[in-house]
């Protein structure tokens, strides 16, 4: 079985902030198929029709999500539970950000990038 820059990433992620990001690779594949998958800024990201979509990260005290500036600033109102900023929502894998959520910001993401 062949692996991806983003396993190689998830290797070294402590092992339950590494379920919560697959979690999310895994939402990201299913509410955009045909995503490709990439290390952006040292980060592993996903690109759709070769623009990037969104991104994540584990840090010492908490896991980030980057869907980028507009899903944050459109989904603001939902996001109250998280701490958020140009493009980032901080959540933890106690706290996890829902489906519901990622699925809408992917599709602000998308929406954005076919012009819509």
């Amino acid at each position: 079985m062949n692996t991806t820059p983003i396993d190689d990433y998830l290797a070294g992620v402590d092992p339950v902030d590494r379920a919560e990001l697959e979690r999310i690779r895994k939402i990201v594949h299913a509410t955009v198929p045909g995503v490709d998958e990439c290390i952006s800024y040292g980060m592993p990201g996903f690109k759709y029709k070769g623009k990037y979509l969104g991104g994540f990260n584990a840090y010492k005290n908490h896991l980030s999500f980057f869907p980028t500036a507009r899903p944050v600033d459109v989904l603001q109102n939902s996001l109250t539970d998280f701490k958020t900023s140009t493009g980032t929502v901080q959540f933890t894998a106690d706290k996890p950000i829902p489906e519901s959520l990622i699925r809408q910001m992917l599709q602000i993401r998308v929406d954005a990038i076919d012009g819509c």
